[in-house]
């Protein structure tokens, strides 16, 4: 059949097409769209400068959007820069990346604006999310309890992750779900948003607890 096919091309002065060797760079369900994968949809919460931005970039396997803006001086009254002095810009509307864990299992990263003046938008960037990892940082703990609130309200399942700064002080997980009044099935691990597998444990985290959260 293929000769007679690309006899008649040649016929008509046509090149016939040629079917491309299989891409070995490639996901399998890129290739096969009888094993399409899972599209979840996963929120990134947090305070001001608690690393939202800096996770999604850690393990985004695309290049991520970010919509960081500077900072000006309009923004010295609202924006706390005590734990985070040499910070010069701020996501103004979200950060998004996507990372494959698996052939079937897709994550599509939101993050969230931190600022209280950015909160009108979270409604429309969690619906159709499975969970949210809710960024803490030990030196400005108070600043990470608006989201706990916000996810607890609406039943989003969520982590929480300890992203620990250089100089900030080490605490075990326990004494920072105390200090949050978490409750005991809520996973809380401690995370380094620099670094990627620490950074995809933390998602493998959420999306377990997602799952153990779901009704049967």
């Amino acid at each position: 059949m293929d000769s007679v096919v690309s006899d008649a091309a040649s016929s008509f002065g046509v090149t016939p097409l040629v079917a491309p060797e299989p891409d070995e760079t490639l996901q399998p369900w890129q290739t096969d769209r009888t094993r399409a994968p899972i599209a979840t949809k996963i929120v990134v919460a947090g305070g001001f400068g608690v690393g939202k931005t800096t996770l999604v970039g850690t393990v985004s396997e695309i290049e991520p959007l970010q919509t960081e803006a500077l900072m000006t001086e309009a923004s010295e009254e609202t924006d706390d820069l005590t734990g985070t002095p040499e910070k010069t810009t701020t996501t103004v509307a979200m950060d998004y990346g996507r990372l494959t864990l698996d052939d079937d299992l897709v994550l599509y990263l939101f993050g969230t604006p931190g600022q209280q003046r950015f909160w009108f938008m979270w409604d429309d960037l969690v619906r159709g999310a499975i969970g949210a990892v809710v960024l803490a940082d030990t030196r400005r703990l108070k600043d990470c309890f608006p989201a706990l609130d916000y996810f607890e309200s609406c039943g989003l399942p969520y982590v929480v992750a300890v992203n620990h700064f250089t100089g900030s002080e080490l605490f075990e997980p326990d004494d920072v779900r105390e200090a949050l009044t978490i409750p005991p099935h809520i996973p809380v691990m401690i995370m380094d948003a620099r670094r990627r597998i620490s950074v995809i444990e933390t998602l493998l985290a959420l999306v377990g607890h997602a799952l153990d959260e779901t009704p049967e």
